[in-house]
């Protein structure tokens, strides 16, 4: 069985068949479900879905959407911590992070990133981190904070070193759709330097495609192509590869068997 370790399901792109996409989840032998919260907003949906006994929950403010959130007096920020303290069941802050590719937003990404980092640290939760372009700068502050519950660095497309700098920070790459693009040879690279108990894999519904598949929605199904493409590259089963995934993300999230 295999848990996706990040699914945005709350989006509208799933409204039509939001249902008959969890059977088809199931069929491929997805058990669970890691819905990260991108914009105060959205959270009311990311919660919903959290009644769930199939997902589980994580509230954050995104940094592609830096135009959605109320940065004035840190609004946003205040309403993270009162909703953490309504939804004790929420697992992790995120998905926050660094795109540096907006490079006009920078200096207030970095301002809320370090408040999320200094909320998660304050409750003792792990975090689930967008990081574009940014791998050595967050990498810094992370060493900094020394967040106790580390986190997941979504959609990890860095070097070998970078991931090994993570990791002994506490922090676990997660490995999706990417690593399906033959092209794709620096992070086929990572996948196969990474220990055992160094990675989860998540698909980032409904997007980041997998190779063939560009253009179409993703969906959290794909984890078991992504799980075989990653025992390919580590030359190990598939089987062995869904159990140490699984295990990873139920140590990081502190998700119940």
């Amino acid at each position: 069985m295999l848990i996706d370790a990040h699914c945005h399901l709350d989006f509208a792109d799933f409204d039509a068949d939001r249902e008959a996409m969890f059977e088809r989840a199931r069929a491929a032998g997805i058990e669970h479900f890691v819905v990260p919260g991108t914009t105060r907003n959205a959270w009311p949906s990311v919660l919903a879905l959290g009644k769930r006994a199939d997902v589980s929950v994580c509230l954050g403010l995104h940094p592609y959407f830096m135009g959605e959130h109320r940065l004035e007096d840190d609004a946003d920020v205040k309403a993270l911590e009162v909703a953490l303290d309504e939804h004790p069941n929420v697992v992790a802050v995120g998905e926050c992070g660094i795109d540096a590719r907006f490079q006009d937003s920078l200096e207030d990404q970095w301002r809320l990133f370090d408040a999320q980092l200094r909320l998660a640290k304050r409750r003792s939760l792990p975090v689930v981190i967008h990081c574009v372009h940014a791998n050595d700068k967050v990498a810094r502050r992370l060493r900094q904070l020394a967040l106790p519950k580390g986190g997941l660095i979504h959609a990890f497309a860095g070097s070998p070193e970078q991931a090994q700098r993570f990791l002994e920070l506490g922090f676990t790459p997660g490995l999706g759709g990417a690593l399906t693009y033959p092209r794709a040879q620096k992070l086929h690279r990572v996948v196969k330097s990474l220990p055992a108990d160094g990675f989860v894999l998540e698909t980032d519904s409904p997007d980041m495609p997998l190779s063939g598949e560009q253009g179409q929605r993703n969906e959290p199904a794909n984890v078991a192509r992504v799980c075989e493409n990653v025992a390919e590259l580590r030359g190990e089963n598939a089987a062995s590869v869904s159990a140490q995934s699984t295990a990873n993300a139920r140590a990081l999230f502190g998700l119940a068997r």
